[in-house]
């Protein structure tokens, strides 16, 4: 007897069905916008499982299924199964035409937010030290 996994198929918009206010919508959560990131800086696509930490947080399978199906539905990624794996890539080609600019200036302003939040870390971290270091 041959038992048949049932798959459900990828839902992937057509490029005049995709919204400013979906791409927004979707990109308004910090670990989307930082997967979405790190997709597009790739040359190649990307699977599911590499985006089990984001940002130095473990993010359960279930959530991270939830995070892709967001990101493929607004239209932000096109998703393509192979074998067990779903490996994903940016559409920022199609966007681009579609909404020039847009794409391209949320990604380098994810990009400030971030380096600037690294650094405010790093300095609350030099912070912490001396102030060990002055009670001592």
């Amino acid at each position: 007897m041959t038992t048949l996994i049932c798959m459900r198929p990828m839902f992937h918009p057509s490029i005049e069905e995709i919204t400013v206010e979906g791409i927004l919508h979707a990109l308004a959560d910090p670990v989307r916008v930082a997967i979405y990131a790190d997709i597009v800086s790739q040359e190649c696509s990307q699977n599911c499982s590499t985006f089990l930490t984001v940002g130095n947080k473990t993010i359960p399978k279930s959530t991270l299924s939830q995070h892709f199906r967001e990101l493929r539905e607004a239209g932000l990624i096109r998703g393509e199964r192979r074998g067990v794996e779903v490996h994903n890539t940016s559409r920022g080609t199609e966007l681009e035409q579609r909404f020039p600019g847009l794409i391209r200036a949320i990604v380098n302003a994810h990009a400030i937010q971030s380096r600037d939040e690294a650094q405010g870390k790093k300095r609350a971290a030099q912070r912490t030290a001396r102030r060990a270091l002055t009670n001592k």
